[in-house]
């Protein structure tokens, strides 16, 4: 059996997978694949599964699976998994320093006291303490930003089209998210019926002075509504560390004011590879056994 890493993971997770089959990372031998392997990177079309006449199954490292063709790949017989449990953690946290990152002006300061600047005055923060944040999707991620949330003395609301009642946050609909909320972190699937949610109608929904956060998918976002609202000055802020496309070249966000932004570094924690790595061995070793 060969085993393809599409994608770059932990040095040893070659030899961990050894035992199941042959593994290579050359993509010419994606024709002899069995098992493809991928994080966010590599994206797996439809090309790509016909290329791959031997292909069983496709697992992605990470949360969601709309990096991959999922119904057409099911359509061919193909099992498509993910390992949305390895990265909860990193994410949460990321999710919750961009958080802290907005109101207190992290990175402006430093910016400016690197350029000989004393922002002092300027620099006005504001607490999270007594604020409400607002979750939009409450999965495990979101559930482990509101357990930080609540440390810091936060009122945590929720919306989830699929979930009526939770133990991490209250259960309210959308538009009580998006009217009471000071902090709106997004955290859903990238669906057909969530592609361009937060856009110009639903921000008008929000609190003026609202901050958002997004370490979901670009996609779920409209960013020239975006830019829009953060030069009218209806949104505070708005930090991202993802992008409707990635790199963001020609992205409005890159020109507008107050907006902190990373290169898609969710899952990006030397715990979290680890992490992963297991979670993928655990998976290969369970299809083997069938």
């Amino acid at each position: 059996m060969i085993i393809l890493l599409a994608d770059a993971f932990t040095p040893d997770l070659p030899k961990r997978l050894s035992v199941f089959g042959e593994v290579v990372s050359d993509p010419k031998r994606l024709g002899d694949a069995e098992i493809i392997i991928v994080r966010s990177k590599t994206k797996v079309d439809k090309a790509m599964i016909d290329a791959a006449p031997k292909l069983k199954y496709i697992i992605r490292g990470g949360v969601g699976v709309d990096t991959i063709d999922v119904d057409y790949a099911k359509a061919k017989g193909i099992l498509v998994d993910n390992t949305p449990e390895a990265s909860s953690l990193a994410v949460a946290e990321l999710t919750f320093a961009l958080m802290l990152a907005l109101p207190n002006h992290l990175v402006k300061a430093d910016v400016s006291m690197k350029e000989g600047k004393w922002l002092k005055k300027e620099l006005e923060r504001t607490e999270l303490s007594g604020k409400t944040l607002g979750l939009v999707g409450i999965g495990r991620i979101a559930r482990e930003v509101a357990s930080r949330a609540r440390a810091f003395g936060m009122k945590v609301i929720a919306y989830d089209k699929y979930v009526t009642v939770s133990d991490a946050a209250s259960m309210v609909s959308l538009d009580e998210v998006f009217a009471a909320a000071d902090y709106i972190s997004l955290h859903t699937p990238l669906t057909d019926e969530t592609r361009g949610m937060i856009n110009a109608g639903s921000i008008a929904k929000m609190k003026n002075g609202a901050r958002l956060i997004n370490t979901c998918r670009g996609q779920v976002v409209v960013e020239e509504d975006i830019a829009a609202a953060l030069a009218s000055g209806k949104l505070a802020g708005y930090a991202t560390d993802v992008y409707y496309k990635e790199p963001p070249e020609g992205s409005p966000l890159l020109a507008a004011a107050n907006v902190l932004m990373t290169p898609h570094l969710g899952a990006s924690t030397e715990e979290n590879l680890l992490r992963l790595g297991d979670s993928i061995e655990s998976r290969v070793a369970k299809y083997v056994s069938k």
